[in-house]
Formats: C-alpha cells, structure tokens, sequence
C-alpha cells in the first residue's frame, strides 16, 4: 500500500499524518476555517474511490460532455485550452488570498501551505496507480526539467534522480516531518513561528509546484477521466495567486507550466507570470 493511499484508509497507524486542523483568526479572537467552500469539497476526507464516484456523478449530470485530449509533454495547448473551459472568473480566489485585516501573516502561509499540501496529495493520490516507477522512472515535466531530489536534513546532500512516485513520497514525508514539529508550525494560534519560516516555506512550495507540474504534462489525460480536471485548475490557480500574493516561488520556477498559467490568470491582470 502506497503512502499516499494509507494516508487516506487507515488513521490509525503510527506513520506519517497529515495536520489539518489549523485555523486563522478573526479580530475577535474566534477561529475560522481556511478553506473555500470549492477548497472544501477537494479537502473533504473522502477516500480516492469515493472522490472518483463523486466526480464521476457530478460530470454525468453536467449538460456538456467533456472530451478527452491526447496530451503531449511537449505542448501545453490541450491543456490550456481545456484550463479555459474549467476556470470560471479568477476574482474571488484572487481576493481569498489576501491576508486579512489584523491577521498574523505567518499564520496566514502556515494555514494556506498545509491547504495546499493536503491538496496536493489528493490529487497525487488519484493517480498513483498511473504513476509508477516503470511509467514514470523520472520525476520530470517537461523533458527540459527534471527534478532532482535533495535532503536537506540529510548528511548527503547530493541531488539525486528519483522515480516520480519516489519523489513524491519523499517530499511530502520531508514536509510532513515540519508539520509535526512545533517549533516550525505551531499549533496553537499566537505562538512564535521560526525567523527563517517564510524561507522555509518557499522551499516547499517550490518543491509542491513540481507534483502539478508532473501531473499536468504526463497525468492530465487520467485526471480528466477522473473527472477531476476542474478541482486540479483550480486548486493550481489557488496556489499560484497566493503564492504570487506573498512572493514565495519565483517566476523561474513555473517554467514547465508557463503557458498554461497564463491562460489561468489572464483574468487577473495584476498578477503576471
């Protein structure tokens, strides 16, 4: 069983498991929940199976068919062009991600980047069985860019080329392992975040990014069959604005994806890519 998949159907081992009750503040104090109500719905404990039926329904009951497009690592036109025809107005994302009045801002990344974790191992977690050391014996983009794996907690800081699922698992252990440290995500409101957290948290948003990137140019093809394209453009385009929002991945950075975040974003004018 992949880790992925015992993060979803057994919660009561004594591995890896994903912190989700974090909260933000209003300025009386009272807590509330960080996630939109479409953010909801992707974040909702579910099982992958039951996430898939639920999709599966939801698209035959749409009056359109969706079709399904052969894509090519190489060209992010399908993919754009779909991107379009699941993305509705970008105004209220853009708006959800600005920190809030009397909000701390540290806590507000530390709510966002655990969203966005949980997220993204959903997503991944639809696809494993599509993604495997033989399918997938590199964890690339598009053949331009490959990602190479670095522990930086390790003694053996060498990059190294990992299987995509490998990356993956060993990416989201390694965030996971400062997720349950509170000295780095404290889990009481109004306790002291590290100097040098938001640096952190840029290091693993940037990592995050490379799981879309690798789901987007060799997974979109099953993520459509799925039904699941419309939760993965807009949980893409949520992480984009707000990681413009408070500049925690660089332009560089999107580099595979370029195309595709321009047609996601072209509704919002004031965040270029």
């Amino acid at each position: 069983m992949s880790f992925f998949q015992n993060l979803h159907l057994n919660n009561n081992t004594n591995g890896h498991t994903i912190k989700t009750n974090r909260g933000f503040k209003k300025a009386g104090g009272q807590a509330i929940g960080s996630l939109s109500p479409e953010q909801q719905a992707l974040s909702s404990p579910t099982y992958p199976h039951q996430q898939q039926q639920q999709q599966q329904q939801q698209q035959q009951q749409q009056s359109n068919t969706n079709t399904n497009t052969n894509t090519n690592i190489t060209s992010h036109k399908d993919i754009r062009n779909y991107a379009e025809s699941t993305l509705g107005s970008g105004s209220a994302l853009a708006q959800a991600v600005k920190l809030p009045l009397d909000e701390d801002v540290n806590e507000w990344i530390a709510v966002h980047v655990v969203d966005f974790y949980n997220q993204i191992n959903m997503l991944y977690g639809t696809i494993t069985e599509f993604c495997s050391p033989t399918t997938c014996p590199r964890m690339i983009a598009t053949p331009e860019y490959e990602y190479l794996w670095q522990d930086s907690t390790s003694r053996d800081k060498k990059p190294v080329s990992l299987s995509a699922p490998m990356y993956v698992e060993s990416l989201m252990r390694w965030i996971q392992g400062f997720f349950d440290d509170d000295n780095v995500f404290p889990s009481k409101i109004g306790a002291p975040f590290p100097p040098r957290f938001q640096t952190l948290v840029k290091t693993i948003m940037k990592r995050l990014f490379r799981i879309y990137a690798h789901i987007y140019c060799h997974h979109f093809d099953e993520i459509t069959e799925l039904g699941l394209q419309t939760h993965l453009n807009t949980s893409l385009k949520h992480f984009i604005l707000f990681s413009k929002e408070f500049d925690l991945v660089q332009d560089k950075d999107f580099g595979p994806l370029r195309e595709l975040l321009q047609a996601m974003l072209q509704d919002d004018k004031k965040t270029p890519i």
